[in-house]
């Protein structure tokens, strides 16, 4: 059993007030310590050295333990800010730590030869990958600094991962780890492919950016508004013939590797993962719009291995690494009530403290999440929340939903057309460069579903209006009755809170279309991700989709909302709908349109399964 095996409320005066006190003697000491930067060149085992930043604090001869981040990025992180002006780690700094940056193989000013992602190997002990170059970091600032002995790591997204592989072969001195927005899985669940889909605009951005020189750089794109540009591309085929020439790796690696094989299982961090060898604190987000999987399957799969109690969670409110912010006080039109960054930093710093300098009783909650909707944060003695019902909210005639189960007397489909020639736009555009400043990529998850639910490959349905709050707790799972003209076809599905028409509260949130769960699903792996199977023509098909984890109140006076479609562009590459083997080699004529029958029969009853917690006074389930 884990401390804290209980479940409790921390309404969000008692928090605030909690941190308010904790961020007076924050400030009260910020002032005081400064920080003097050093940069090094620091050796590997094999001679091969890393560009390395050590921020010292000034003053202090008191041995300190040691923080860590490694990133293969130049300023996102990685010491540019010395730590007591970094939002992310300020209240850290502001008592006492050794900050240390590394740069990882090949990028920035380190040596040595960049492989984006590569495989990891656990087993070896000769072979040098990421976790032995940050043994040997450790090493050698254990012999270099003035510290206790006690070492720390850090990171979001892929710096994340890196210390998620290092607490896997860990340095003895290695005391805690806290892996941030991580990815889970590339094929299943982030970055560059979603249950098979593949995330066209992403994986082409990114791999171009990471590998085309040994710094960051960005593609030049020849207009501002992308969607047109990929749209142009036509077949992922394309884009060697005419851009990258098979000059960038990881895009050769797409093409060759358009199923889930073993190169793509033993680049999961979910894979290598299992039991936690030192203390290990996930961190995700709801809204994360690149690794939103991750954390909670690794907590998931950590969690079955835990035997010492090491295994962690804390999610929010938040898109990727939104938590590192100054101040998270909304997303997108979404209010917070409150700074969530400036609470997840106290959550942060209570948890290294007492790893690394024995602060605090070490009584931590298994699983710290923020509820949406009501705006408190929970926490939890297991998650997801075992005490929650599975219950069935059914598409029913005239685009309704409802708890009611279906009778022989319900038979009937919803329709629509897919066009790969005029795919739905993910997001409003324009779609601008991903990791441009004018870039809205961080928001999308959030965005309002109005600008798509007039479109006709769009099919919406909709809940009467609440007449009590209605909380879920835990994963959101949609069963999909289908059919279809084609031979393949992908599946979005998203679970939106609508807000009332006339909401008082935040009057222009009236009518809002939140999205509080989704996900695309390709339909060509619905009997595994291994080997693809055509989808007969005309044939009903039930697909599983997992919409991921989620802790949300529906409040009273709202509606729930379900909304299903065929293309999620340029996020997502377009389905040809024409089976073919590897969708990266189709040709022109291999798109097509396609008919798409969305059953809600007895017989074939499409559903979302909701994790229901049982409240007094909550809408009833009939």
């Amino acid at each position: 059993m884990k401390h804290y095996r209980f479940f409790i409320l921390l309404p969000a005066t008692a928090l605030l007030l909690i941190i308010l006190l904790q961020n007076t003697s924050f400030a009260q000491q910020a002032a005081a310590i400064h920080y003097t930067k050093k940069e090094i060149m620091v050796p590997t085992r094999d001679g091969t050295r890393l560009f390395t930043r050590i921020y010292t604090p000034d003053g202090i001869t008191t041995p300190l333990p040691i923080l860590l981040m490694r990133s293969p990025y130049i300023d996102w992180n990685i010491g540019v800010l010395s730590p007591d002006k970094d939002s992310y780690v300020k209240n850290l700094a502001a008592e006492g730590y050794i900050f240390v940056y590394q740069n990882i193989r090949g990028k920035q000013k380190s040596e040595g030869e960049f492989i984006m992602e590569g495989a990891f190997n656990k087993t070896d002990p000769r072979v040098i990958d990421e976790a032995s170059d940050t043994y040997d970091l450790i090493d050698w600032l254990l012999k270099n600094t003035n510290n206790n002995g006690k070492v720390g790591q850090l990171g979001i997204s892929y710096p994340g991962e890196l210390a998620l592989i290092s607490a896997i072969k860990p340095h003895p001195a290695l005391k805690a780890v806290s892996p941030q927005g991580t990815v889970g899985d590339f094929f299943l669940g982030d970055d560059f492919f979603h249950n098979g889909a593949f995330r066209l605009s992403f994986a082409f951005e990114y791999s171009y950016g990471e590998e085309a020189i040994k710094g960051d750089t960005s593609f030049p794109f020849p207009m501002y508004d992308l969607y047109d540009f990929y749209l142009n591309l036509g077949s992922l085929a394309n884009v060697n013939k005419k851009y990258f020439h098979r000059q960038i790796p990881t895009w050769n690696d797409f093409l060759v590797h358009p199923n889930y094989d073993k190169y793509w299982r033993d680049k999961a961090p979910v894979n290598y993962s299992d039991t936690p060898h030192v203390p290990i604190l996930h961190v995700g987000g709801y809204w994360d719009q690149e690794n939103m999987n991750g954390p909670e399957a690794l907590y998931a799969k950590m969690e079955k291995y835990d035997k010492r109690n090491y295994n962690y969670l804390v999610l929010g409110p938040w898109s990727h690494g939104q938590w590192s912010d100054s101040a998270a006080n909304s997303i997108s039109d979404y209010k917070m009530e409150r700074n969530t960054a400036d609470d997840f930093r106290e959550i942060q710093k209570a948890w290294f403290d007492y790893w690394l300098k024995g602060v605090g009783d070490g009584k931590f909650p298994e699983a710290t999440c923020f509820q949406t909707g009501s705006n408190v944060w929970k926490t939890y003695a297991t998650w997801p929340d075992k005490s929650v019902k599975p219950e069935r909210l059914y598409l029913e005639e005239h685009k309704k939903l409802s708890f009611r189960k279906p009778t022989p007397d319900d038979n009937g489909f919803d329709s629509y057309v897919s066009d790969p020639a005029n795919p739905i736009v993910y997001r409003v555009r324009p779609i601008e460069v991903t990791y441009s400043d004018s870039s809205d990529w961080d928001r999308w998850l959030s965005e309002d579903q109005r600008f798509v639910d007039h479109r006709p490959d769009v099919l919406t349905y909709k809940s009467d209006t609440l007449d009590a709050d209605l909380t879920i707790t835990g994963d959101v799972v949609a069963h999909l009755f289908a059919s279809i003209t084609g031979s393949d076809a992908d599946w979005v599905v998203k679970l939106i809170d609508v807000y009332p028409d006339l909401y008082k509260k935040k009057p222009d949130m009236s009518q809002s279309e939140l999205m509080i769960a989704e996900d695309i699903f390709r339909g060509r792996f619905r009997q595994g991700f291994t080997t693809p199977q055509p989808i007969p023509s005309g044939k009903v098909e039930e697909y599983k989709i997992g919409l991921h984890e989620v802790n949300h109140v529906f409040k009273k006076g709202h509606r729930i909302m379900v909304q299903i479609q065929s293309s999620w562009f340029p996020v997502f590459d377009r389905n040809p709908q024409k089976f073919v083997p590897n969708i990266f080699l189709a040709t022109e004529k291999d798109f097509i349109k396609s008919t798409q029958e969305i059953y809600r029969s007895k017989q074939y009853a499409t559903y979302i399964e909701l994790p229901v917690v049982n409240e007094p006074g909550r809408l009833s389930v009939k």
